[in-house]
């Protein structure tokens, strides 16, 4: 394979999680670990060093120890906070069964969940207090509540009393999360996933999977001095790439305050990464180019990027002088961004890279905890998302004639199982032992993967054709004026029931209006056909919906499918 070539990149090699806490403390003691704002109002920024950090989760563990956590299935819910990361960090550490949960679930499903994954502890952020108090007495086996912060509820202990109380043990002699021997291949935690096309699975994941998933990954990508965390805790795209990866590495994690302050802090904390979804992706590109466009300098851009593209293929790279106006918005040092998560349209990837920022896109899956693919930071291939990690196997099971077919993953980061169903985790393996993902690719001659779409939202056609929407998708999110869309089959009301190809396009109507564009329903029905002219005639769309909200998304910000009205006139 051509890639084998490519140098791997230096990293760190753990075993788990509190050997990781360690051996990063003693390489950077002094280096920023987490940096973030008590307050998004406040100016100064807090700094904690890694030895700090250290010291914090140990005397965190010596604590929780003493109380009962040891083998015990613990909740950890609330908003990215350095006092989330240490307790999950501290949790695995002392061998407790981490069950992260997204604190904007309903009250009635936060229960539970905590109830199903049979927590006996929750540790929570005041900001869903109310949430907590709700389910109070609905939890039965929870046993003890821990507040991140100031503690309202009656009988809940304060964290920050937790460590006082743990670094004291320490100084007095006792060893007892130092002690403990970790067992990597045991369950360490329960994720939920959240689910595009119906209700989540709990996914065990062991202390290997994660851990693996992250020193084999991290050689095939270099990450800068400083990212940003934007994405939410409990989904494992932001607990094990975000957080373990970067943490691992030595690189500085700055801590956004949330989604409404994320251009702001970009500007200001001049992140040189981002770890980011395809959706704040697709935000940061289309602000890129309405600003273009509102300072009339939108064909001064394009023409640039030209003229600059055209200087690399000589070997003159002048993009942080020609661009730097526009980069001075992402904070002036942000050279890379990490993708994954859905689809992420090809121009956009390009547009980045001509300006100066490289877009690595990768594949994963929260059962597979969750990397299972990237692109390299200097070798990339168009439409691809990448090489497997190292020690992944990746197979097409049952490819059609294009080399197209069901992906499936071996290797040390597969997850343990579903929690609670047998027949689910039997059903989600092959007789080889391989992960049947759900989603639809093929491998090219070098071992590079390419995603065709989600077997679960293929179309099939009466004549037997396969359609995957997410290529329909990909060629109408290039159309002006495209916010979000997404394709399915739906029956017509008006051909008795006949099923036809539906696009459902949420428009971004101020730039429609900028442009003049006042009747969305007829502009998108010619785009479409322009479209339709260049594809197969099966995969030809039928009916174009316009909707005026954004579609309903889950917490990792990908479109929930199963709650999109499929029916149509």
């Amino acid at each position: 394979m051509a890639y084998v070539n490519y140098p791997l990149y230096e990293t760190t090699v753990f075993e788990d999680f509190r050997i990781m806490v360690e051996n990063v403390a003693e390489k950077y003691p002094n280096g920023i670990a987490f940096s973030y704002k008590n307050s998004p109002k406040d100016r100064d920024t807090v700094k904690v060093t890694y030895a700090e950090t250290r010291d914090y989760i140990r005397h965190m563990g010596t604590e929780l120890i003493h109380m009962g956590l040891r083998d015990k299935h613990v909740a950890l819910i609330g908003e990215s906070s350095y006092k989330w990361v240490c307790s999950y960090f501290c949790l695995m550490a002392v061998g407790a069964v981490v069950v992260p949960i997204d604190k904007d679930l309903p009250a009635n499903e936060i229960a539970g969940i905590v109830n199903f994954s049979d927590c006996e502890y929750i540790i929570y952020s005041r900001h869903i207090e109310d949430k907590i108090r709700e389910i109070k007495d609905n939890i039965k086996k929870v046993k003890k509540l821990i507040c991140m912060s100031k503690a309202g509820i009656d009988g809940a202990v304060k964290l920050s009393d937790i460590v006082s109380r743990g670094r004291e043990r320490y100084k007095n002699g006792d060893n007892s999360y130092y002690d403990y021997r970790i067992d990597r291949d045991r369950l360490a935690t329960i994720v939920f996933t959240s689910g595009t096309t119906g209700k989540g699975k709990g996914v065990m994941l062991s202390q290997k999977n994660i851990v693996s998933d992250m020193t084999q990954g991290m050689y095939l990508f270099a990450i800068t001095p400083k990212t940003m965390n934007v994405l939410p805790p409990h989904h494992t795209f932001g607990s094990t790439v975000n957080f373990v990866g970067h943490f691992s590495q030595g690189c500085e994690i700055y801590i956004s305050s949330g989604l409404k302050y994320i251009a702001e802090e970009i500007k200001e904390q001049k992140p040189s990464h981002l770890v980011l979804v395809p959706l704040f992706v697709e935000t940061l590109y289309k602000k890129m180019w309405q600003a273009a466009e509102k300072s009339g300098r939108a064909q001064t851009l394009r023409r640039m990027i030209k003229v600059s593209d055209f200087l690399r293929k000589l070997g003159i790279d002048l993009r942080r002088k020609l661009f730097k106006s526009v980069l001075e918005a992402y904070g002036g040092k942000l050279e890379m961004i990490i993708c994954g998560g859905a689809y992420l349209n090809q121009d956009i990837i390009d547009t980045f890279e001509s300006i100066g920022i490289t877009i690595l896109n990768g594949y994963g899956i929260t059962e597979c905890s969750p990397l299972i693919s990237c692109n390299r930071n200097k070798f990339q291939k168009k439409g691809s998302v990448g090489v497997p990690i190292l020690g992944s196997e990746i197979k097409i099971k049952d490819p059609d004639e294009n080399g197209e077919g069901e992906i499936c993953v071996k290797g040390p980061h597969v997850m343990l199982g579903y929690y609670k169903d047998p027949e689910a985790t039997e059903a989600a393996f092959d007789d080889d032992g391989y992960f049947k993902t759900g989603d639809y690719g093929r491998l090219d001659e070098d071992g590079w993967l390419y995603i065709t779409g989600r077997l679960k939202n293929i179309i099939v056609l009466s004549n037997g054709k396969n359609v995957y929407p997410e290529e329909i998708e990909a060629e109408i999110s290039r159309v002006f004026g495209v916010s979000e869309c997404v394709v399915y089959a739906g029956e017509s009301k008006s051909q008795g029931g006949k099923e036809v190809i539906v696009a459902e396009i949420f428009p971004d109507f101020e730039a429609l209006k900028e442009k003049g564009i006042h009747d969305a329903q007829e502009y998108f029905e010619e785009e479409i056909k322009k479209i339709n002219s260049r594809m197969v005639s099966y995969k030809a769309v039928k009916k174009v919906k316009i909707r005026e909200e954004e579609f309903l998304k889950n917490t990792s910000k990908k479109i929930m499918r199963f709650a999109i009205d499929k029916s149509i006139e």
